[in-house]
């Protein structure tokens, strides 16, 4: 019974995880494709520089606040519906 329960406790911790690395990855996705539109000044400079502009203490502690906030607005959804 405890090894059950173990199992289904890391799962549901990995599953977490998961969906929030996804949300993280969505929102550093944005963020670099916003630096490479019209208004962005990664488009006369590199990838590289771009990169940097991007992956910041601040925006990390935004990604992993948004998706903590997301994923507890979709597991509350989830068991509504």
């Amino acid at each position: 019974m405890e090894d059950k329960k173990t199992k289904s406790l890391f799962t549901s911790i990995l599953r977490a995880l998961v969906e929030m690395g996804f949300i993280i990855f969505l929102f550093y996705a944005n963020l670099l494709m916003g630096d490479f539109t019209r208004s962005g000044n990664a488009r006369n400079k590199s990838i590289i520089w771009g990169m940097q502009d991007v992956f910041t203490i601040i925006n990390f502690e935004i990604a992993v606040i948004a998706a903590i906030v997301g994923y507890l607005v979709f597991e509350f959804l989830r068991k509504k519906l």
